[in-house]
């Protein structure tokens, strides 16, 4: 049976666009996306817009329009990100079975690691950020817990048969074990959940002409403020702790930061690892991934998982990292 993506062709990506009223030059270029589809697409006299389509079953059209609501409002507050475009007082359309959006391009480079100025920066944007999203929570988003990015994860997983049988004793203890030192961690450290950019990996937020802005509010969710923050910091511990006083000292100009989240970052990290391995055996139906991630499978990825695994529980008893 093919994938639904599978039908997803340029003559359909074009047909979408101009469904909505607009009218491509034929250029459609493929970008780099896994979970969605993702395309450049040339239009007659204008800049080439962005048109995603949503993968099939993920996410309800409420829950989408929830995330583009987020964007609304981010703008509204002048907070940098890219919003999708609309159409009649629509965000979100639909063509051939395919619900999809568009998006003004907008390009820009990562942060540089390490950077101190830019990380006062990052914080500062992150800070207009979770102002915004400290305001009210989501309706139709999940909420980010160790349950559904831990345990279910782990089921997901097991379930799955992709753990080789030599290694799946290894792994399953080591997991088991990390999952009730999470467990422990999280019900220690209750905090306030707000609305989150949910994968705020370096890569979506993009520096053009000076200034940052937000790109893919695709995983937007309810959690804890620290997730939006650790991925920003990098090298030995002396480092992150130069890098996050930075980082927080432009957040702060924002919005408060209650530094009693920092013992969760060890803990968010591990369930960042497990949810990977799971959202890779969720999706390997779809030949995009057994293409590009290959290596999903073999002795020596799960073999690197129960080592790095470990490693997360030895860092769970060092010390967190603090404020200057």
């Amino acid at each position: 049976m093919s994938h639904p993506f599978a039908t997803l062709t340029p003559d359909l990506v074009l047909d979408a666009v101009e469904s909505i009223g607009y009218l491509s030059d034929a250029r459609v270029l493929a970008l780099n996306s896994y979970e969605n589809r993702v395309y450049q697409v040339g239009i007659e006299g204008e800049q080439p817009l962005i048109a995603k389509f949503y993968r099939p079953e993920r996410w309800s059209d409420a829950a989408i329009r929830e995330e583009h609501s987020f964007s609304a409002e981010l703008a509204e507050c002048d907070v940098p990100v890219v919003a999708p475009l609309q159409r009649d007082g629509e965000t979100l359309f639909e063509h051939a079975g395919f619900r999809f959006a568009l998006f003004p391009r907008r390009g820009g480079r990562a942060p540089e690691p390490g950077n101190l100025d830019e990380l006062y920066r990052l914080g500062q944007l992150l800070g207009r950020l979770h102002a915004v999203g400290a305001s009210r929570a989501f309706e139709h988003r999940e909420t980010l817990t160790v349950d559904n990015f831990g345990h279910q994860a782990l089921t997901t997983l097991l379930d799955g048969g992709f753990i080789p049988k030599s290694l799946l004793p290894a792994y399953e203890s080591v997991a088991r074990d990390l999952l009730g030192r999470l467990d422990e961690l999280f019900a220690r450290r209750p905090y306030t959940a707000i609305r989150l950019h949910g994968d705020c990996h370096p890569g979506n937020l993009l520096c053009r002409d000076d200034s940052y802005h937000i790109v893919d509010l695709d995983d937007c969710r309810m959690g804890p403020a620290v997730q939006d923050l650790w991925m920003m910091l990098a090298g030995d511990r002396q480092e992150r702790l130069g890098q996050l006083s930075e980082l927080i000292d432009g957040y702060q100009e924002f919005h408060d930061f209650n530094a009693a989240q920092l013992p969760l970052i060890e803990g968010l990290r591990a369930l960042r690892l497990l949810n990977y391995s799971a959202w890779l055996a969720r999706r390997w139906d779809d030949p995009a991934f057994p293409m590009s991630f290959s290596w999903f499978g073999s002795e020596r990825y799960w073999g690197d998982q129960v080592l790095t695994l470990r490693e997360q529980i030895a860092a769970l008893d060092e010390e967190p990292l603090r404020l200057f």
